[in-house]
């Protein structure tokens, strides 16, 4: 593990040394630095129970309907992708508590099927103290989603917020 890399398990817990969400100010994070999550496999029956709630077009909720769509098969909902995203990085313990997201722009390059293992990998990209609020910075993060054959399913940059070390 690089000094800059921070590594989760397969759970989500750190390697040794690696800080927690809870320890991270601006002043702890640095452009380059990465991270990568463990891993959610996504089921047919999540897929569908998802897009029936959230985002019900017949690829995501029906297999027969799915068949005759754009895919051909049934795909699991770019938005769903999202929430296991997300989930993923709160469970890494690098993206939790004190980071507010402000700005994010998300693609989905490839469908995310039954099946598909899904890890995230980010690096920071930019770091910028805040003129209007000393007290914290934006951070720019790069955040892909891949599959386990490694091809990316969402591409996502986000911009967060994040607290400066309290003066002590």
């Amino acid at each position: 593990m690089s000094g800059d890399e921070s590594k989760v398990g397969e759970k989500g817990q750190h390697s040794q040394g690696s800080p927690k969400a809870t320890d991270f100010y601006l002043e702890d994070l640095s452009v380059g630095q990465t991270f990568r999550t463990g891993e959610h496999r996504m089921e047919a029956d999540e897929i569908k129970r998802f897009a029936q709630q959230f985002d019900p077009q017949v690829f995501h909720t029906d297999e027969t309907g799915a068949a005759e769509s754009f895919f051909g098969e049934l795909v699991a909902s770019g938005w769903h992708t999202g929430s296991v995203t997300m989930r993923l990085l709160v469970e890494s313990r690098w993206l939790a508590d004190g980071f507010i997201g402000s700005r994010i722009d998300v693609t989905w390059p490839q469908a995310v099927k039954p099946g598909d293992r899904l890890h995230a990998e980010g690096v920071i990209v930019d770091i910028e103290n805040s003129k209007s609020r000393p007290e914290r910075g934006r951070v720019t993060v790069d955040v892909r989603t891949l599959n386990q054959r490694d091809e990316v399913v969402q591409r996502m940059t986000t911009t967060l917020l994040v607290h400066r070390r309290p003066a002590r």
